[in-house]
Order: structure tokens, then sequence, then C-alpha cells
């Protein structure tokens, strides 16, 4: 009764979340990775207090997917300097928390995880609301070069 409601509201979500990556600028990108990861980061938490085994592993995995596939790949460790090499750093940090917290069933290693990926979300949405001319010294993501 229900299933053909909830599959709609699941494709318009979809398409929602399709449309906003084609439409966002790159930092609206890099802060659209860090809203994915926290949430999942969060999921994950529920489900590991929930004692959903398999569902904590799938939303924590997918955790870690974000933030070495999209935040750690992004870098531009090439222009980037030392920033990209601390925030390289502090990603491989922030993954093996989430690694090691589903590992050894620790909730408090995956809230040190989301509360990270927080603050860098923080500093990155207050870089994309300055204006282009402030912004245009800060080292950008990988995608973002021309």
């Amino acid at each position: 009764m229900f299933g053909a409601s909830y599959s709609g509201i699941n494709a318009y979500k979809r398409i929602n979340l399709e449309t906003g990556v084609v439409d966002a600028d790159p930092l609206k990108l890099v802060i659209m990775l860090y809203d994915g990861a926290i949430e999942a980061c969060h999921k994950g938490l529920a489900l590991m207090r929930s004692g959903d085994i398999a569902g904590k592993g799938e939303t924590l995995s997918k955790a870690i997917t974000i933030v070495e596939s999209g935040l750690r790949q992004a870098l531009d460790r090439e222009t980037g300097g030392e920033i990209a090499r601390n925030l390289d750093e502090l990603y491989g940090y922030i993954s093996s928390r989430i690694y090691q917290g589903h590992l050894q069933n620790r909730p408090e290693y995956i809230e040190e995880a989301a509360k990270l990926l927080s603050e860098l979300k923080s500093a990155w949405a207050a870089i994309s609301e300055r204006p282009a001319a402030m912004s245009q010294n800060l080292p950008q993501p990988a995608f973002m070069k021309d």
C-alpha cells in the first residue's frame, strides 16, 4: 500500500540530489560530500546502537568511501601545499577512526570522526560564502583546477 508512495519519494530525493550535484559549484560539492559523510556516520551510530551489524557496516563503509574517494581524492596536493598535506593526513585519520569504530564497536570513534567532519565542513562553508576575489588564493580541490 505504501510502497509506491515511498518509492516515489525516494525517486524525488534522488533526482533532487542529482540536480543539486549538477548545479553546484565545486565548493558546494565539497560541502555536499561532508554532508554525506556526516550523515553516514550518524546513521552508522544509530545502527550500531540498535545492533544492526550489517547495516552499520554498509553505512560506515559509505562514510569511509566518501572521505577517501571523495574528499581525499579531490585534494590538489601539487598546488595545495601544506594545507593539502594536512587535510590529507586528517582525512586518513578520520577514515581510520570510522574503520576502527566499526570493527571495535566503539561509538566514540565514530562521534569523533563526525565532529571533525562537521568542523571541516563549517570551514569550507565559510570559504564558500566569501566573495570570489577573496577565495582565489585558497587551495582548491583537484576537480576545481582549470
